[in-house]
């Protein structure tokens, strides 16, 4: 469980409500009504943009933005050389033989199209393939929370909208007015919240998650296509560090975390 995303949650939600019961009630900021019309709302036009299968994958999504997501530098570019050693004392047939020891699914399918005798040059195209359709796969998480979080502001208006009506057309009706009016302003609070507290961030912390782990499959590949090429492993290895300097500079998060933490990286 990623501790940021839940203490952000917990803490957004605890001082919200300390400001309400600062100078309020509680009580006063729930209505049933504009909780329909607010998430209803939301949740219809999410359905309508994206298909049945991404719309109830919504949950699966908003999971990966609780989940901890670690990477360990130090001990994926010490595999690579020794795979890299072993490719050059023994030809690259020999890798077969841990192939399937390999736990990262990205570089055992490298391994193995290496060990097949792929062209470098197509490896480097299938491998390169496999990644543009992972970051497309993430990016349409990114973009169903992206969609809610402009829903929801707009069915808060919407509800705004709804009990201003009802306020103006019983205006002889004191009580209705304080219920219009309720309803009104509270589905705006609503809209708002949900936009800003819950949509926006996952969608963020998706965002950050799948670069964390962009960053670190170019890394593996750049190791791969090195290995294919029978450079040296003390080459490599300067390569590969020279690429996490470079992440460095461009600001993907695992890097810092990596040099502040001796190579163990999350998200």
């Amino acid at each position: 469980m990623d501790i940021a995303t839940m203490l952000g949650m917990i803490f957004g939600v605890g001082f919200i409500v300390s400001g309400i019961l600062v100078g309020g009630i509680i009580n006063d900021f729930y209505d049933l009504p504009s909780i329909f019309i607010t998430l209803g709302g939301t949740f219809a036009s999410t359905m309508i943009n994206y298909s049945t299968k991404q719309f109830f994958n919504v949950f699966k999504v908003a999971k990966n933005a609780f989940k901890k997501h670690q990477y360990d530098l130090v001990q994926t570019i010490g595999r690579i050389i020794e795979l890299a050693n072993m490719a050059r004392r023994e030809g690259l047939l020999s890798l077969d033989r841990v192939a399937e020891s390999i736990e990262e699914p990205f570089l055992r399918k490298g391994i193995m199209l290496i060990v097949d005798g792929t062209d470098p040059e197509l490896v480097k195209n299938i491998m390169e393939t496999e990644l543009i359709f992972m970051e497309e796969r993430h990016a349409a998480g990114q973009s169903m929370f992206e969609s809610m979080a402009e829903y929801a502001p707009a069915y808060g208006m919407i509800g705004t909208l709804i009990g201003l009506i009802n306020m103006l057309r019983n205006l002889n009706n004191a009580d209705s007015i304080g219920v219009g009016m309720a309803t009104a302003l509270v589905t705006t609070f609503y809209g708002v919240i949900l936009a800003n507290l819950v949509f926006t961030p996952i969608a963020g912390k998706l965002r950050s998650n799948s670069k964390l782990e962009m960053g670190y499959n170019e890394l593996i590949l750049e190791g791969l296509l090195s290995i294919q090429a029978g450079e040296n492993p003390l080459i490599i290895e300067e390569k590969l560090n020279s690429f996490v300097a470079k992440m460095d500079k461009e600001n993907i998060a695992f890097v810092t975390a990596a040099n502040e933490g001796g190579g163990r990286v999350h998200a």
